[in-house]
């Protein structure tokens, strides 16, 4: 059975058991529709308390059953059963009560909960909205002002908050069955349902700026604004109609392409730290990191690993350069301080679990090591050959490359099976895709650390075979080549940058590339030349010839004011590249993005053929969170499949 019944006294306590987070899946709905009508009619119940097995009270909704049509019972006709029960319901929360899981505690009569709860309607983050009356029940419970957030703009409540706001009717410090048990034995009548509190409209204004608070941070998303609908529609209309107006909604956006988007990539950001292949193996245990080098990218590796709580020792070839490192990393700490993301004794925290030291010979007590020098082969030989004599044998070594391949690096490195790649993305304390390259000779015991290294820092790892670039700047080299033809062919790069934002993207090709600087690129395509490759004069290697790297230098492939990273149209960089552009008529928006979309997906498929990724939504994944492709899309892999069985 997924529920259970065990009778404290006259208290009946039913408990969901349905791992891993207790999903209202349809047998469990049937199961506590049925048991509403048996305790209703039991004479010596006088109260039920609802919980939840194991770490939480429950996740939500079943989103395996969000492809199918409803299936009785449904979820608002359950809450509506149990709203409508004769004995009083109490929800004990524990962990976490989301989505659905919520929406069912809002229908319970009360709710107590354990300390460090949380509480949540996260559905928009799936391109939906809460379906079984978050939308109008929360509101009606704790206000328009305080629910709102939580409704459309992805807001937790922990316990405290949940009690201050009216919520929870008590937090229960002791054993919360037992807490829950007194407290639903001292109920003598049901509270009103929450439906039928009244609701009052707070003025055109109010929604105004809930409206544009709410579209800001919904980045293009389409579920926040209807979510925020959804609840002025029970205040104009009341809260029956409310409830079917939100229905209607849900039911809609959950057949869209966007919801679709999303679903996937929540199944495959859940998966993805945790391989099936690794799910047996213990990783090393990893106390102290070293990194060595001090620079913006090693700089932010220490702070990822640092707000991961892993203590770091930070290396540097010379004293000055490490004290920049180490000015570099406080600052970071507390720039988070101050925009209110940690408070100011975290940051010194943070700040103290940092050490420096000139030279490799202070790393040799650390458990893991990750290089980050320059782009340079004989230079990352040089730093592995150094840590190879003194680091301990068991210890892990990382290197940070973009292009180059591991094997070189670690030639003659001895115990290469503690060797690996980990290809951070910079900002690397901030961007959440790590790429995991493992050696061939790498252990699994050390790809399995890189994995649950990912997990402690919050980052979405995808393992990646060896092939320059691995596999996102293997496919950004691809988007390079083929806007260089667009542009090449006569389509201006402004209309191109104009298409992608357009399509979902924060900026187009050209606008990063200004971003990061057009020498990285150039840089390569030079060492390329040099190995003797073929490698076209391109637009992009006239400009920089031109000392046009980027907004560093005031202007790339557009100008830039001193301080001002906006982009406005150069007719010297127009001049500059006049050579190489053709005179063919320009493509519209719509082709623009097929042809960009479907090279990605080109170069997605061949990555696949040659084994360098394990599936196409490794791919998705890379592109998702280190090249920003919009979520509502879901990737190029998830986008052309569709699209081809349309």
């Amino acid at each position: 059975m997924t529920i259970t019944l065990d009778r404290h006294g006259s208290v009946a306590v039913l408990t969901i058991d349905n791992p891993p987070v207790n999903a209202l899946k349809t047998s469990v709905r049937a199961q506590l529709y049925q048991l509403v009508e048996v305790l209703d009619a039991d004479p010596e119940i006088s109260a039920v308390v609802l919980r939840g097995a194991g770490k939480l009270f429950v996740g939500g909704a079943d989103i395996g059953e969000f492809d199918r049509p409803p299936e009785t019972p449904t979820l608002p006709d359950l809450i509506l059963r149990v709203e409508a029960a004769v004995k009083p319901w109490v929800a004990a929360i524990h962990g976490h009560a989301l989505g659905g899981g919520l929406e069912m505690a809002l229908g319970c009569h009360y709710r107590v909960a354990a300390l460090g709860a949380v509480m949540g309607l996260p559905e928009v983050n799936l391109g939906i909205i809460p379906g079984a009356g978050g939308t109008q029940r929360l509101p009606r419970l704790i206000g328009l002002e305080a629910a709102i957030p939580v409704i459309a703009e992805r807001v937790m409540l922990d316990s405290d908050r949940a009690l201050q706001l009216g919520l929870v009717d008590r937090i229960i410090e002791g054993p919360l069955t037992e807490g829950a048990v007194a407290f639903a034995a001292r109920l003598s009548q049901t509270r009103p349902p929450a439906g039928t509190r009244p609701l009052s409209d707070p003025g055109p204004a109010f929604w105004e700026a809930a409206s544009a608070r709410v579209a800001k941070a919904a980045k293009g998303q389409s579920a926040p604004l209807a979510a925020l609908h959804a609840v002025r529609h029970g205040v104009d209309h009341g809260c029956e109609a409310g409830l079917r107006q939100e229905r209607e909604t849900f039911l809609a956006l959950k057949t869209t392409q966007e919801s679709a988007a999303l679903r996937y990539l929540f199944f495959a950001e859940r998966a993805a730290p945790r391989p099936a292949d690794l799910r047996d193996v213990t990783p090393r245990p990893i106390a102290l990191v070293g990194v060595v080098g001090g620079g913006t990218m090693g700089s932010g590796i220490a702070a990822a690993f640092r707000n991961a709580g892993v203590p770091v020792i930070l290396s540097e070839r010379e004293a000055p350069a490490l004290e920049r490192g180490l000015a570099t990393l406080r600052g970071l700490f507390y720039a988070a301080a101050r925009r209110g993301h940690i408070s100011e004794a975290e940051a010194a925290a943070r700040m103290a679990g940092v050490t420096g030291c000139v030279g490799l010979e202070g790393l040799s007590s650390c458990d893991l090591v990750v290089e980050a020098v320059f782009e340079d082969l004989n230079v990352k030989r040089k730093v592995f050959a150094d840590l190879g004599r003194l680091c301990r044998a068991d210890a892990v070594l990382a290197t940070n490359t973009s292009y180059i391949d591991p094997r070189q690096i670690a030639l003659n490195l001895p115990a290469p099976e503690r060797f690996i790649g980990l290809h951070f993305f910079s900002p690397a304390h901030v961007m959440k895709l790590l790429e995991v390259v493992p050696h061939p000779a790498t252990s699994s015991e050390v790809l399995a650390t890189a994995f649950q290294l990912a997990r402690q820092m919050g980052k979405v790892p995808v393992r990646s075979d060896i092939c320059e670039g691995f596999i996102g700047n293997r496919m950004l080299k691809r988007t390079r080549v083929e806007t260089e033809a667009l542009v090449r062919a006569g389509t201006p790069f402004a209309a191109i940058d104009a298409a992608l934002r357009r399509f979902g993207f924060a900026m187009g090709p050209f606008e990063m590339q200004d971003m990061a600087g057009l020498d990285i690129a150039y840089m390569n395509r030079e060492a390329a030349r040099a190995r003797g490759e073929s490698v076209p004069e391109g637009p992009l290697d006239l400009l920089v010839r031109a000392g046009r790297k980027g907004i560093k230098t005031g202007g790339g492939w557009y100008d830039y004011a001193q301080g001002d990273r906006t982009p406005h149209p150069s007719e010297a960089a127009a001049a500059i590249i006049a050579p190489l552009v053709g005179a063919g008529a320009p493509l519209a928006e719509d082709q623009i993005v097929d042809r960009l979309i479907g090279a990605l997906a080109d170069e997605g498929r061949a990555i696949l053929a040659e084994g360098i990724a394990s599936s196409a939504t490794d791919i998705d994944l890379v592109q998702i969170h280190g090249y920003g492709f919009p979520r509502t899309k879901g990737g190029p892999m998830f986008l052309t499949d569709r699209k081809a069985k349309a």
